[in-house]
């Protein structure tokens, strides 16, 4: 995920490198919660949660990248939605702090799009209600009390 200008500086400024490091040589280039592989576009079953099929094992996955034991129940072929999305590889901070990496990364994880939004949801929650709150405040300060 890009970085916003005005969030540039509360990250190092080897930043490229430590992502770059943690997404290909300590992740091994796939995303730390689900397996899926950086840069391939994955197959995924439409209406379930997160079911995508692993070309390399050929098998289904659920959403936690655990390998599913008997294939999903399908419905009529012409009800079936696959979705076939790239898959690119961002690194996340864990607990949402982007100035502490902690001891060594462990505050880090390579993620994939679908993962780094489940993590980042109740953060983003807490972001927007706060941006409303503000604005509303700001609002009563200085135009008075909303009809």
């Amino acid at each position: 995920m890009p970085i916003r200008p005005e969030h540039r500086w509360l990250y190092p400024i080897d930043w490229p490198e430590i992502s770059r490091i943690v997404r290909f040589k300590r992740a091994g280039g796939r995303c730390e919660h689900c397996q899926r592989p950086h840069g391939r576009r994955v197959a995924q079953l439409a209406g379930t949660a997160g079911v995508w099929w692993d070309a390399e094992i050929r098998a289904w996955r659920d959403g936690t990248g655990r390998r599913l034991r008997q294939p999903p129940s399908f419905v009529p072929l012409d009800a079936i939605r696959m979705t076939r999305r790239p898959v690119y590889l961002a690194t996340a901070h864990l607990n949402h702090d982007p100035t502490f990496s902690g001891p060594r990364w462990r505050n880090l994880a390579a993620l994939c799009p679908r993962c780094h939004m489940i993590h980042d949801a109740p953060e983003h929650r807490r972001r927007r209600w706060w941006n409303a709150f503000r604005r509303r405040a700001l609002g009563d300060l200085f135009t008075g009390r909303y009809t």
